[in-house]
């Protein structure tokens, strides 16, 4: 057996605001430099994506994205220095809560054999 830790930040109306997908779509926008592109990448709607990333810059009070408009030069899109410090400052929480998780589990698997005993 496995633990299976699932992380999400919520805001104080309790609807969370950043998890996994937020993460893949950040990490896909570093990568391909375009909102449009990121959303393409992971099947999602344009619209959606721009929804994700406002809710985000909103709740974080801080923006996320340096953004480029289109036309002849076509735009882009790139993370500002807060997002990248944002992404990797949570990864290592993830990482944190992970190991801890797995640790308590095994803690916890150890006290079920022990009472079959």
């Amino acid at each position: 057996m496995k633990v299976r830790i699932i992380i999400q930040i919520a805001g104080p109306d309790g609807e969370p605001f950043m998890g996994f997908g937020v993460v893949c779509l950040l990490e896909r926008i570093k990568k391909l430099r375009s909102i449009n592109l990121a959303a393409k990448d992971m099947r999602m709607s344009y619209a959606k994506a721009h929804h994700i990333l406002k809710s985000l810059e909103k709740h974080l009070g801080r923006k996320m994205l340096i953004r480029r408009r289109g036309g002849a030069d076509r735009g882009g899109a790139e993370l500002t220095t807060f997002a990248d410090n944002f992404l990797a400052r949570y990864a290592e929480y993830r990482a944190g809560v992970k190991k801890y998780a797995e640790k308590e589990f095994s803690g916890f698997l150890k006290s079920l054999k022990a009472r079959k005993a």
